[in-house]
């Protein structure tokens, strides 16, 4: 484990949007740096696509956005 310095503005801003995820300050750090690096590797996904990908990737069964249109229309 390392020290990354950053400014008191971007870690405040850290702190408020760890706050709004239910995530540790350092953990929304990490999931916005590894945004970042896979947004820089992967220019032409967009977030959700990068999100579906690693959650695909961690084997997580996600159903089909088209799936369930219209189950709450009942």
């Amino acid at each position: 484990m390392g020290i990354v310095k950053i400014s008191e503005e971007l870690h405040e801003e850290i702190r408020k949007a760890s706050s709004v995820m239910s995530r540790s300050i350092n953990s929304q750090a990490e999931f916005w740096i590894r945004m970042g690096m896979l947004a820089e590797l992967y220019p032409h996904l967009t977030f959700n696509q990068i999100v579906a990908e690693l959650m695909k990737s961690a084997d997580v069964s996600v159903p089909s956005a088209t799936s369930s249109q219209g189950a709450n229309d009942e």
